[in-house]
């Protein structure tokens, strides 16, 4: 498995524009991107889910293991894993830092949302990755 490079890191922490596409069900097309939070904790990359695990990204992203992920000018094809209970505490506090003045905090640190904790990890890069830029996306309520 690949792991996040420090720049990549410091770039997706600083940002909050990403936007995560997990595989449908043929394995194979991405699924609509959602726009949702994320937070570095430990070298590693953290997401959750606003509406829980009720969430359709969240269920589809389990389920399937695999999609891809477009934040702060880059598109890589990731790996989700259930990552409820392992560092709840820390991503809440991470979450605390980066979003402080956020009407949907306390959501995001909510028991619904500790539940779909998921740790999102690379699965190498590609050409396409290194020259993706993203632009143009809209922000709203961290998912659907």
């Amino acid at each position: 498995m690949t792991s996040w490079s420090t720049d990549e890191l410091a770039a997706i922490a600083a940002s909050d524009d990403l936007h995560v596409s997990p595989l449908r069900d043929d394995g194979v097309t991405h699924g609509t991107p959602t726009w949702i939070w994320s937070v570095v904790v430990d070298g590693d990359l953290y997401v959750r889910a606003y509406n829980g695990l009720a969430s359709r990204w969240y269920q589809a992203a389990l389920r399937q293991r695999g999609g891809r992920i477009r934040v702060a000018g880059m598109t890589r094809d990731v790996s989700f894993e259930s990552a409820a209970n392992a560092l709840n505490d820390r991503v809440d506090d991470a979450y605390g830092i980066k979003y402080r003045n956020s009407w949907y905090l306390s959501s995001m640190t909510s028991r619904q949302a500790r539940y779909a904790t998921v740790k999102i990890s690379p699965c190498g890069a590609t050409a396409e990755n290194a020259a993706n830029v993203t632009t143009g996306m809209t922000q709203g309520k961290p998912d659907d």
